[in-house]
């Protein structure tokens, strides 16, 4: 048990952990590191090295049919050339001061209208969009131009010129970012830059990266690549869900995941950029996978269908376009409670740096049948 003394240290009465009681000669002695900028670190030991993770984020669910109105509403108070970006974010209410939806991970729902265009910047954050709704969207990244649709996930990676909008005969659209700003920052390695011309030239044929490195199993002759991040900045739905339900065919999935499948560069098979790793899965009618746990910040959004996840015992029922967060070394599970029709989680994590730096833990539950008690949010 970890008792906190008059001083602010943390004690645990076990053997290898940091037990000492305050005297006044120990809060004097402490008192006088403070005036070197200094400290005991068996005062703080066993608050910094805990004895597994313990994320400040909470599980939590944002319905979109409660926030698509206010989402809407920004587009009547603000301009895209005033705002830079018209986003509301979703800030996780245990980590408000840093503006994160779940650990260092920020995300955030965009809306544009048709003839509008957010101007080029670029900036040391990696970033994706989802598109959720609405025709017409486009992105821009260094040149690069990619129409976009519903379940469309793009990427906009670090150091790159991109741009957002909507075409004039486009209808308005909706879209998820997704970024690692608070990493970045956390890094205190962060930059921005905007655009000297405020936008960029289209210098190929639209959608060329997706013809270019879209195709599956097959990589195209005389191209190159060396950048840190995949060259297919567009990852279209239909290939994605034609993909999953193949493989549902001939596999049974995961115990905890079903199908899952995890978007990756083509020319390294590893994941779309250095920080964040992006996935899809697919729940069969009715299936409901067993709990698990693991190292790094999860934030889902639902492409398709309907059901509910359990999340360190709180259950959290969703349907189509809902997104919600499983922190850190949370407990969770997922349900589709369709008896007839599939159901697809979008997911984008940080799991590349969780593997990058030897990091990454899992573990499965082994009580209960593997499923969590519940209660409902």
């Amino acid at each position: 048990m970890t008792e906190k003394s008059s001083y602010d240290t943390y004690r645990e009465d076990v053997v290898g952990r940091a037990n000492v009681e305050d005297t006044p000669e120990l809060v004097s002695y402490y008192r006088d590191l403070e005036r070197y900028d200094a400290g005991a670190l068996w005062t703080v030991a066993n608050k910094i090295e805990p004895w597994e993770p313990k994320s400040e984020s909470v599980p939590t669910l944002w319905r979109y049919r409660e926030l698509r109105d206010h989402v809407l509403r920004s587009v009547a108070l603000v301009t895209p050339e005033k705002a830079g970006r018209r986003v509301i974010y979703l800030n996780n209410p245990g980590r408000q001061e840093v503006s994160a939806a779940v650990g260092w991970l920020y995300s955030g729902l965009q809306v544009m209208h048709p003839g509008e265009c957010a101007s080029t910047h670029r900036h040391s954050a990696s970033a994706l969009r989802f598109i959720m709704e609405g025709s017409g969207a486009y992105t821009i990244v260094d040149g690069h131009k990619m129409t976009l649709g519903a379940n469309d996930f793009v990427l906009t990676p670090n150091g790159t010129w991109h741009e957002h909008g909507v075409d004039e005969g486009g209808t308005p659209c909706i879209w998820q970012d997704g970024l690692d700003i608070p990493f970045v920052n956390a890094m205190e390695a962060n930059f921005y830059e905007v655009h000297p011309d405020l936008h960029q030239q289209v210098a190929y044929p639209i959608d060329d990266a997706t013809h270019t490195w879209g195709a599956s199993a097959l990589l195209p002759d005389g191209q190159t690549w060396s950048k840190p991040y995949s060259p297919l900045f567009k990852y279209e739905w239909a290939p994605t869900y034609d993909a999953l339900r193949r493989l549902a065919k001939v596999s049974k999935g995961s115990e905890f995941d079903g199908i899952l499948m995890h978007y990756t560069n083509p020319v390294t098979g590893g994941a779309v950029m250095p920080t964040i790793g992006a996935s899809m899965q697919l729940l069969r009618p009715g299936e409901q996978t067993k709990a698990h746990r693991h190292t790094g910040s999860f934030l889902y959004q639902v492409a398709k269908g309907e059901g509910y996840s359990v999340i360190n015992g709180r259950r959290f029922d969703w349907r189509e376009r809902d997104i919600f967060c499983v922190p850190s070394w949370a407990w969770h599970e997922h349900v589709n409670t369709q008896a007839s029709d599939d159901s697809c989680l979008f997911c984008f994590s940080d799991l590349p740096v969780m593997k990058a730096l030897g990091l990454y833990r899992e573990e499965g539950l082994k009580t209960n049948g593997g499923r969590q008690a519940t209660a409902p949010i």
